[in-house]
């Protein structure tokens, strides 16, 4: 009998069905525009995109130009790739247009369905940015489908790591960019460390569509993106700590796998006070509890997460002498990805690799406000719904289920629960013994390397030809997801089933025919073709018959979207496949989130060896564990966003006045404000309001002044004389310090003193914001002690985070003033000493005298060409060999710009 619920359903239709029901006349719009853009040659399909981009640019709503961008793009799309967009991928690109995340299973074509909405945004001329998980799939898909942006008429551009400058900013002023989410996000960061607009790389965020959405927004959300540079080498310390971290007994410490934490018991502490004490670093009659050994405590904490939390061949693998992280939601190596504050290090001491040194915070910002920055945000996945309150609540994103062109005819079996890990594994074996023996390709998903090396020797044993891909083949993922779905083949893939890349039943054609032209270069490119793809239709219909992809998997994720992702690589299409997963009371989520009373009920069912509990009751009761686990990373990374939050604000005010300053032709008047604010500040400070004379501090007045402003002048006099107050002697302080300005930017010349102030500024605030970025992050360290004295810890951060950039601010100007006051120009006597100094590195560096000539022009101060004078020495990429050239003169370096906008840019 059916349910209220499903009755309704099946009468209403879901809110979703009506959605999607609702963009059907718009699809037959852009249907009954097909035969127009048909009859177009090439050049006309080009001449109706420059026709939309002049329509976009004087104003017209993009919503009014969407059939004909969409018929025209499809019409395009056919032209350059032989692909025809099914109505369902219209229906994709219809949602992503409007700020959607689409729902799409795996096979239904995402790569094609964001040109759609990417083409009809880019018409404004404001730029689209396409993000993928990875650099090979942004080059591929840049690659692939830049052939229709072309045919179009538009641009196409990929960002990839230590790309030049040039390629880059190019890239960025594309009208399509595909980039990674990584590389957005420190291009961000690093474009707000420049010091001059035509650095740049960015422009303003106008739309982004984000591919496998749910990775790059749920999964990877909770670790920032951090920009840093080196400190001091703790390495002696860490390798010291790590010495006696085996030694500690269970009862030593307490292990929180949940919450991936370890706390110390006081037995614990004993223990590691006299080894600490041994090893001389712990100070006698000093303990744990004392403020001083905070750092000690920290780096004793660190090294037991290291030992207790972090599995080498899990977490991460040691790979040519460095630990290389992998990512537990794909199984990739995450390459110069670092864990923070002092995690990695402790790790590296473990494995006794190189220890590389603490790294001190430039820059960082969180996915989550990254992608906040965007105009218009939209996203594609095959696994979205189970996250549809997270996308909603933190990105203002709401989820659509797109229908797949073809119904889906795989079969979910319901899960089998063994009693051991043992007892699973022998029947996982026998269950692809028997796929294997019928022909049926097996795709196996495991949660970590070791595991997937176990059963692949497992499989060696019982004679079972198999290929594995994990962290350690990823450099031939491609191939090894190509050759999965043939007949018989057995693939072990660690949370990595094939992102980006189709299992296509019977092998893929492309891989097979650019395999059979490697082997052999003079075969006729056609006739390969013509005899592979006879081939591939032929094993086709032997793995169809054989029933289409075996998806097995051998363990739950902690969410659900890992295993719906794995389950989605079988049935693209409309195929025939089946998914099964295989469990033990042993497996991580079921040891962790309560399989006691399980195992209780089953010994109490007597179940003999080898059986297993095959019921949907437990299904629904694993996913709703599952579901619990993504309640809890959820509150995690949304308590995250609230303290990134604070910080955001901060970071927002900070980058907008460094944009400020470096749009500003001249930027005396923010100095001048400055200025006079310190000396506001002074002034109520030393003669603070509602005193009398003989309160004020005449003395300590002038002494600050002269510190701070740089003026010598006659302050104590000022405070004794008749009916003067504190506004006389700030104005007259404020006339003395503007003339000692005005008199600097004569000395410099306006030019010059325009960019010393712009870079100054630039520098300090820079400056100021590291030192600042470094309280934040000990702050957040120490603030949740606070609930213990009943305080809320967000309310606390908020507070004193403010107080901090309160105090920045009040520093920022005090620096900017001090500094200002205390330049000059060099004297003659001094350039020339200066000069002289260079020419004598110089000469020590290259061990030969430098020639006379060259020695007497720059003594003389003269504005000579290096290529004159220095020619003998002359070296381009060495500084100190170019003598004394002119600021007007070309670069020295061969830049092509003047020297004073190169490398004699005054910093």
């Amino acid at each position: 009998m059916l349910g209220i619920g499903t009755l309704a359903k099946k009468v209403f239709g879901t809110p979703n069905d009506r959605l999607v029901k609702s963009v059907r006349p718009l699809v037959a719009k852009i249907n009954a525009l097909e035969p127009e853009f048909q009859a177009l040659d090439d050049d006309g399909i080009k001449a109706r995109t420059a026709n939309l981009q002049k329509r976009a640019r004087e104003g017209a709503d993009l919503d009014d130009l969407l059939p004909e961008a969409f018929a025209n793009c499809r019409e395009a799309a056919r032209r350059a790739l032989g692909l025809r967009a099914f109505d369902t991928q219209l229906i994709g690109g219809i949602f992503l247009h409007r700020g959607n995340i689409a729902e799409m299973k795996t096979g239904e074509g995402k790569t094609l369905v964001a040109t759609f909405p990417a083409y009809l945004n880019a018409l404004s001329g404001e730029g689209v940015h396409i993000v993928t998980v990875n650099d090979y799939l942004a080059r591929r898909d840049a690659d692939w489908m830049s052939k229709v942006y072309g045919a179009l008429g538009l641009t196409t551009g990929v960002v990839y790591p230590q790309q030049p400058e040039d390629e880059k900013k190019a890239a960025y002023a594309a009208d399509v960019t595909y980039a990674t989410n990584n590389e957005l996000g420190f291009d961000y960061l690093r474009d707000n460390m420049k010091a001059d607009l035509a650095q740049l790389s960015q422009r303003p965020h106008n739309f982004a569509i984000v591919d496998e959405v749910d990775s790059i927004l749920i999964d990877e959300a909770r670790t920032p993106l951090i920009i840093s540079g080196p400190s001091q080498d703790r390495s002696d310390l860490y390798k010291a700590v790590d010495a006696f971290i085996p030694e500690m007994a269970e009862d030593h410490f307490a292990l929180d796998e949940k919450t991936r934490n370890v706390t110390f018991t006081d037995e614990g502490n004993d223990f590691i006070e006299q080894r600490l004490m041994a090893a001389g670093l712990l100070p006698e009659g000093q303990t744990l509890y004392d403020p001083e050994s905070t750092t000690l405590v920290h780096h004793v904490t660190q090294a037991l997460k290291a030992h207790k939390l972090f599995q080498k061949d899990k977490d991460y693998i040691v790979r040519d002498g460095q630990v290389v992280l992998i990512d537990e939601f794909t199984g990739r190596m995450m390459a110069g990805r670092r864990l923070s504050d002092g995690l990695h290090q402790a790790i590296e001491a473990k494995e006794g690799t190189s220890i590389q040194p603490e790294n001190v915070t430039l820059a960082s910002v969180t996915f989550q406000n990254y992608f906040r920055l965007y105009r218009k945000l939209s996203g594609m996945t095959g696994t979205a719904a189970t996250e549809a309150e997270e996308f909603q609540e933190i990105y203002g994103l709401g989820v659509v289920e797109i229908p797949t062109n073809k119904p889906i005819a795989r079969v979910d079996e319901d899960d089998a629960v063994y009693r051991t890990g043992r007892e699973k594994y022998a029947a996982i074996v026998e269950e692809i013994r028997t796929a294997h023996a019928k022909g049926q390709p097996v795709l196996v998903g495991t949660t970590s390397i070791e595991k997937s090396e176990a059963l692949s020797d497992l499989l060696k044993k019982a004679g079972v030809p198999h290929n594995v891909l994990n962290a350690r083949q990823h450099e031939k993922e491609a191939q090894i997801v190509a050759d999965a779905g043939k007949l018989g083949a057995v693939t072990i893939a660690t949370n990595m089933a094939g992102r980006g890349t189709d299992i296509q039943l019977g092998g893929n054609v492309e891989m097979k025919v650019l395999e059979a032209l490697a082997a052999d270069p003079d075969a006729h490119p056609d006739e390969l073709r013509a005899r592979i793809e006879a081939e591939h239709a032929d094993e086709k219909a032997k793995v169809l018959e054989a029933g289409g992809l075996f998806v097995l998997a051998t363990e739950r994720h902690e969410s659900r979207r890992i295993d719906n992702q794995l389950r989605g690589r079988s049935g693209r299409q409309g195929d025939p496949g089946r998914s099964s997963f295989f469990l033990s009371l042993e497996d991580d989520l079921m040891r962790i989130f309560g399989s006691d009373r399980l195992d209780k009920m089953l010994s109490r069912l007597g179940m003999k060896e080898g059986e297993a509990i095959v019921h949907p009751w437990v299904n629904k009761s694993l996913e709703k564990a599952q579901a619990k686990v993504e309640g809890r990373n959820f509150d995690i990374r949304k308590q995250l966003l609230k303290f990134d939050d604070v910080m955001n604000d901060q970071r927002k005010v900070i980058f907008g006045q460094r944009r400020e300053i470096m749009e500003a032709a001249n930027v005396a008047e923010i100095t001048r404000d400055m200025r006079h604010q310190v000396i506001e500040d002074l002034v109520e400070t030393h003669i603070p309001p509602k005193t009398y004379a003989d309160q004020w501090d005449g003395p300590g007045l002038y002494a600050a002044a002269l510190e701070k402003l740089g003026i010598d002048v006659p302050v104590t006099l000022w405070v004794d004389e008749e009916g003067v107050d504190d506004e006389v002697i700030r104005d007259r302080l404020t006339r003395a310090a503007d003339e000692l300005m005005a008199k600097k930017a004569t000395d410099f010349g306006a030019e010059n003193m325009r960019t010393i102030e712009k870079q100054l500024l630039l520098q300090t605030i820079d400056a100021k914001w590291r030192d600042h970025l470094l309280k934040l992050e000990h702050l957040r360290s120490v603030v949740g002690f606070r609930g213990y004295a009943q305080r809320d810890p967000l309310n606390e951060y908020k507070n004193e985070s403010f107080q901090l950039f309160e105090g920045l601010l009040n520093g920022l100007r005090e620096e900017v003033t001090q500094k200002l006051a205390m330049i000059r120009p060099l004297s003659e006597e001094e350039r020339n000493a200066m000069m002289q100094q260079m020419l004598a590195q110089q000469q020590a560096a290259l061990g030969a005298r430098a020639s006379q000539p060259a020695a007497e022009a720059v003594a003389a101060g003269a504005d000579a060409a290096p290529d004159a004078e220095l020619a003998p020495d002359f070296d381009e990429s060495d500084p100190a060999s170019w003598g004394n050239p002119g600021r007007n003169e070309p670069c020295p370096c061969g830049s092509g710009k003047k020297f004073k906008h190169c490398h004699g840019r005054l910093a």
